[in-house]
């Protein structure tokens, strides 16, 4: 029987790989999803087989009442909360660890107290309990309740002695076997969860929730080896493993390290902040237009491409902006869009959002290959995004931002800027790109914009 619930393990293991590979791309994303979740039926029923469970009742009950508020929430939580909803999520893998931790501990008999038993019941509560406060914590920032890090007393001494705490807790709970010091464990790390990410900004989100959700997988893994279950110890490391890696990719496209993430605050430091010029930057350089103006240049253009940002996401204007792109179509223009690594609150969230309004997987495109495309291109059109389109990335030596890969939609011919104010972006910085001397600010909110630019492209 072991032989047989170890295969399981491996074929379930396998379809999460395929699974995996399936989601790095919109056109596969969906079948990715549905090769990873047979997958994990596969390991559940191969659990609940190895377990020899003869009792369903408390589990089924968890998953009609669990599935439940999955599908509930699923169906009703908007695309632009996504990212928050990513975020609790990774919390809760976390929380189930830390519980199946501290019970594991408490059921199971003496000789499972192994030495590497015990250290990996040690990191389970770790990283759970980081896991559940950081998401928590991260979700609230997602939300809006504290999107600017924020700082305490000592906060750098506070988090580095939380830090070395843990450990030694950790150590001699291993050592001693003591069962309140393993409840001790949970109670700081808990605490060090909401330090580690309290301090971080809004704008560095997209690379805190990918962490998370490595932290989560690793937490996993580490309940693996403490229920000895090879499916666990292999979904948990895939998903840490995933997690990492993602978060390489995001630190790259918003030229932050990781430590500087974690440790660092907010992507612009207070001195930095006193000498960022105000709303005097832009006075008497902003050349405004109305939809008709941007609808008559739209009109004439032949090569269009669409550069959305989280604006795009807060007024739900991917329907409205898709309209615009089939109108602009039929009159012989070639309509692109161009995504930006960490457009949006989360990595992939703005293809996601696209996806939704049934934009074709072939007009998505990466940053790196849409920017040699600009110098050619006769109308950018920019919905709501701001640092990623920031020129002074590229230019500005001083720049907070300087060095992030951006769109570098400013080398367009002519580029409409859709956004409601001039207000700046998560960095908090000016953008130079609303008074370029090619630039045309269209004020409003997205979607009635958009709707505007449509009937006024229709009359013409």
């Amino acid at each position: 029987m072991s032989e047989l619930i170890n295969l399981a393990y491996l074929v379930a293991a396998i379809l999460f790989i395929m699974g995996l590979k399936g989601l790095s791309s919109p056109r596969t994303a969906v079948r990715g999803n549905l090769v990873g979740a047979v997958g994990m039926l596969i390991a559940i029923l191969a659990t609940l087989v190895e377990r020899q469970v003869l009792s369903f009742g408390w589990i089924i009950a968890g998953m009609v009442v669990g599935g439940g508020i999955g599908a509930y929430i699923a169906r009703m939580v908007k695309m632009t909360a996504m990212p928050q909803m990513v975020a609790l999520l990774n919390g809760f893998g976390g929380g189930a660890s830390l519980l199946v931790a501290l019970s594991q501990f408490i059921l199971a008999p003496e000789s499972d107290h192994t030495v590497p038993w015990l250290v990996a019941l040690a990191l389970s509560t770790l990283i759970g309990a980081v896991t559940l406060t950081g998401s928590v914590v991260a979700w609230a920032k997602l939300e809006g309740f504290a999107e600017q890090a924020m700082k305490l007393p000592a906060q750098g001494t506070l988090r580095v002695a939380l830090g070395l705490a843990v450990l030694v807790v950790a150590a001699f709970f291993v050592w001693l076997e003591w069962g309140f010091l393993l409840f001790l464990l949970a109670v700081v790390a808990l605490v060090l969860g909401i330090l580690l990410v309290i301090a971080i900004g809004g704008a560095d989100m997209p690379v805190v929730i990918a962490l998370l959700n490595s932290y989560s997988g690793l937490a996993a893994a580490a309940t693996g080896f403490v229920l000895m279950n090879n499916g666990l110890i292999i979904s948990g490391s895939l998903v840490g493993a995933s997690g990492i890696i993602l978060c390489q990719i995001m630190c790259k496209a918003m030229n932050r390290s990781l430590g500087a993430v974690l440790f660092g605050g907010a992507m612009v430091s207070e001195e930095q902040m006193a000498s960022i010029p105000g709303k005097e930057f832009y006075e008497g350089k902003v050349k405004s237009c109305g939809a008709e103006e941007v609808a008559m240049l739209l009109a004439d253009a032949q090569r269009v491409v669409i550069a959305p940002g989280y604006g795009l996401a807060v007024a739900q204007a991917q329907y409205a902006t898709e309209e615009l792109a089939k109108v602009l179509g039929k009159r012989g223009a070639d309509v692109k869009y161009a995504i930006h690594p960490v457009a949006g609150r989360m990595p992939g969230h703005m293809n996601v959002l696209l996806a939704e309004a049934k934009v074709p997987y072939e007009r998505l495109v990466e940053m790196d290959n849409i920017n040699p495309e600009f110098p050619q291109t006769d109308v950018v059109l920019v919905l709501g995004a701001n640092d990623v389109t920031n020129p002074a990335a590229r230019e500005d030596a001083a720049s907070p931002i300087y060095g992030m890969p951006i769109l570098d939609v400013d080398k367009a011919r002519t580029v409409v800027v859709v956004k409601r104010s001039l207000s700046p972006g998560f960095a908090g910085i000016p953008n130079p790109l609303f008074i370029n001397d090619n630039t045309l600010m269209l004020f409003g909110d997205a979607k009635a914009v958009l709707q505007d630019l449509v009937r006024a492209v229709q009359e013409l």
